[in-house]
Order: C-alpha cells, then structure tokens, then sequence
C-alpha cells in the first residue's frame, strides 16, 4: 500500500522541477500552467536568486507546482495511484491539489496569498524557530511549559521536534532545553510559523478560503491538526485554516498511516526531508523521494522486481 508524501518550506532549491518539466508532458503541464497563474515562477525556480525564492510568498507556491508536477509525472509513468495522501504543513494543500479537492491555479493563488499573510503576521526579527534534537516530545513539553511566549510547531520524528514563538521565548527555551542535554538549532526563517502569533493570516486567509470551492478528495488526506485522514470538503477548509496556528503532528500521522498497512512512502516535489523522517520514525517500511525523471523511473522499477 502507498502513501503519497508531500514536503513544506525548507525543501526549495535552484533548479527544481526543470528536470520533469523536460522529460515529462504531464509535469511540463502543471508547471506551464502553474507559471500563467503566477508569472515568473518558472524562472524565480530555476534560476533564483535564491533569496527570493526562499521568501515564503515564492517558496510556498513553487513546492506546491513541483510537487503536484512530479506527482502527474509519476501517474503518467504508470505509477499506482496511492491509498492515502499527507503533506508536511504547505504540502497539506499539495496533496490535496494531487487529490482533486482543490484546482491548481486556485491552491497556487491561496498559498501565495498565505505565504503573504504569515510574513506579514510578526515584524521580522520579532519570531523564532528552533528544532530540538536529542530529547523526547513529552520532555520537551514539560520544560517549555512555564516558558511564555514558546510552543510546539512540528512534532518531526521521535528526537526531532521544532519549537516556535516569540525570539525571546524561544530564546528563553533553548537555554533550557541545553540544560536538559537537548541539542537546539536555531531556524533560518522569516516567521514564527505555526504558533499563535500567525492568528493574523488565519483570520485574513479566512475571507480567501470561503471564496473557493473544495470538493471530496479522490483519496484520503490526512489533516496536519488531527493526524488523522479527512474527507469532508467543509472540514477540510477548516482544518487548512486552523494549520496556520496549530503544530505540525507528523510523527503520528507516519505511525497512523502504517497502522492502516501502508509499506511504501513517496515523497514527491524537491528535497528529500520527508523520506528522511520517515526513516527516523518508522521500522520495516520503504521510502523514496522523487525529484526528478530518474527518481520516478526507480521507483517503478522498484515495484516490478
């Protein structure tokens, strides 16, 4: 059984996706339509400058097209259709491009807009993200607990969990959590992401999103809030806006997804971050990034020996 994975900011490069789009009609589809919903995308991709494409507004949208391109290219190759779908925070709204709930164009034009919003939410500098390596969630909870101005953002793996906030609270939680023989790594990011303090873009992407028809997806999707798979178009739409707010429960949503009989993981778009979680998560189970043409031909090649 297959789950499609898809990957959230972090996993944006120079060059990504000009491979598909040269070797793949379907991924060349997605893209050139992607790039006449929001022109300049494909050369902002492909040739930078880097720092731009690293500004969430860019970075959210260009994930987006890459990922749903490289999962056109991979059905078009004959890849099986997976079972269950689940995107790392941005990548929610990727796969439910890939699942039908929402059009391409439109998911581009909301994530640009979200990506917007979150940036605007915090004065720069006023934020921080840190991840924290070497200690379990459960600890990592009670030491932060009394810290104002800190919460849990992305519950990773097992060893891995991110914290957001204030750049003082995090600040403040770090020293902490080094006390504790925690390995804090500050985050080269824009925003406080998934924390509280991004309330302003969940109430203004709110007017957006009820604009927008959702639809039932073709195949689960599991919701980033619940760590659970959703199918109600209405729900859906709220889910993706209280995401904004709420952490990232990825370590559950693995173990879940494996509990209902899923063996092998694609993830699909740029980078291979959510091939590594896995891999750190779960024991007795396949997983793969592709990227690229070589990547999805490997991977069918995989399934038939």
């Amino acid at each position: 059984m297959i789950a499609a994975l898809f990957p959230g900011q972090g996993s944006q490069e120079i060059g990504m996706g000009q491979a598909l789009y040269v070797a793949s009609p379907a991924a060349r589809e997605v893209l050139d339509r992607a790039e006449q919903a929001l022109p300049g995308l494909q050369a902002l991709m492909w040739e930078g400058p880097e720092d731009a494409l690293r500004l969430t507004a860019n970075q959210q949208p260009a994930l987006l097209a890459v990922g749903y391109a490289a999962f056109r290219a991979y059905l078009e190759a004959g890849g099986a259709e997976p079972r269950f779908a689940a995107g790392h925070s941005l990548g929610e709204w990727t796969a439910h491009v890939a699942a039908g709930t929402l059009g391409l164009e439109e998911a581009l034009r909301l994530v640009r807009k979200r990506g917007e919003y979150m940036q605007e939410a915090v004065p720069v500098g006023a934020g921080a993200m840190a991840a924290v390596l070497k200690i379990p969630a459960q600890t990592l909870q009670e030491v932060i607990a009394g810290i104002e101005g800190v919460e849990i953002a992305n519950l990773n793996s097992p060893e891995q969990t991110v914290i957001s906030g204030t750049a003082e609270g995090v600040a403040r939680a770090s020293e902490q959590l080094k006390a504790h023989r925690a390995r804090v790594v500050p985050l080269q990011v824009s925003a406080p992401f998934h924390s509280s303090l991004m309330k302003p873009a969940e109430v203004r992407l709110a007017h957006d999103l009820a604009e927008v028809r959702f639809s039932a997806p073709r195949f689960p999707v599991y919701s980033n809030v619940l760590a659970q798979p959703e199918q109600r178009p209405e729900v859906i739409r709220a889910l993706l806006l209280e995401q904004i707010t709420r952490p990232v429960r990825w370590v559950e949503t693995l173990q879940h997804l494996k509990a209902q009989g899923v063996m092998r993981f694609l993830e699909f778009g740029s980078g291979k971050v959510l091939t590594g979680l896995v891999g750190r998560t779960l024991e007795g189970v396949e997983a793969r990034s592709l990227t690229n043409p070589q990547e999805v031909a490997e991977s069918l090649r995989s399934v038939q020996s």
